[in-house]
């Protein structure tokens, strides 16, 4: 058995729940000595560039969770503004990026997960995404940990759905069959001028919390699936420009994002293995048939 096989088999019996709420109750203390101490160490391991942080310093942080989710330098992540450009979400490295076939996301060497299942089990929520793409990107714990909008979009619909919390490093995606799709995530459906697009945040071993700007934590809260419709017509509708914040985790995970069919094309660069960087252009969308003007 190799060392990848094994590391995902091990994961199966694990409390994973237990393990990440304690990790999470550690990221939460604000005794000088400790959190401090579980920063540098981090920082170090992980070789995490603190020179873009909008504070450099480590010490000033409150607690771990504040400097995993520690914000950027002004300036450090441009937004592209390209015509029509798609916007990378996240700081991290493609997993996978293509089309959806038959109604399923390749995960990684023969594993495949549905659309559905990834997005709470209700097919209506899914056939918008029917012959669409996605895009799978992982976030390692050096990263850049806020996530960011592609795209300007109104808010449909967020969904929380509970599940487990497995690792998603390559090694627990190479060798758990639907890993996405069983993993605990939060959903968020948006409306956007080229079509519909879904971001999935998945949680992950020892992600203490995965939070939305409009709605704080979302997890850990439930263990049933919850589902937030929005509606565009009302005053308090939640409309998100392009490169705005509209997440973040509390330690690494993996975002998958969901586009409708003939609506985005991926960058032919955008391979499994590259590194993204939140801001960069990594795709197209198409222009509508309306859309004669564009270029």
């Amino acid at each position: 058995m190799s060392i990848k096989k094994l590391f995902a088999g091990i994961q199966y019996p694990l409390p994973h729940h237990l393990i990440s709420r304690t990790v999470g109750l550690l990221a939460q203390s604000q005794t000088p000595w400790l959190k401090n101490t579980l920063i540098k160490h981090f920082i170090r391991v992980f070789k995490v560039n603190m020179s873009e942080a909008a504070q450099p310093d480590y010490t000033q942080y409150k607690n771990f969770n504040e400097f995993f989710t520690r914000p950027l330098k002004e300036g450090v992540r441009p937004i592209a503004e390209t015509s029509r450009g798609m916007v990378c979400p996240v700081d991290g490295t493609i997993s996978q990026a293509g089309a959806i076939d038959y109604g399923r996301i390749f995960q990684a060497k023969g594993h495949s997960y549905s659309v559905q299942e990834l997005l709470g089990g209700d097919i209506e929520r899914a056939a918008p995404f029917m012959g669409g793409s996605f895009s799978t990107i992982y976030l390692s714990p050096k990263d850049y940990h806020r996530i960011h909008m592609p795209v300007t979009g109104t808010l449909r619909e967020m969904i929380h759905v509970p599940g487990r919390l497995f690792s998603v490093n390559p090694a627990t995606t190479e060798n758990v069959p639907g890993l996405f799709a069983r993993n605990e995530r939060v959903v968020a459906i948006f409306d956007t001028e080229y079509g519909p697009m879904a971001m999935v945040l998945v949680g992950a071993m020892i992600v203490a919390s995965i939070e939305t700007t409009w709605a704080g934590q979302v997890t850990p809260l439930s263990r049933d699936v919850a589902s937030i419709r929005y509606s565009p017509d009302i005053p308090q509708a939640i409309t998100l420009q392009k490169g705005e914040e509209m997440g973040r985790f509390k330690l690494g995970s993996t975002i998958v994002m969901l586009y409708g069919p003939d609506m985005a094309e991926f960058l032919s660069e955008m391979t499994p293995g590259r590194p993204t960087r939140m801001g960069e252009t990594y795709g197209q969308f198409k222009a509508k048939s309306a859309d004669t003007t564009e270029n």
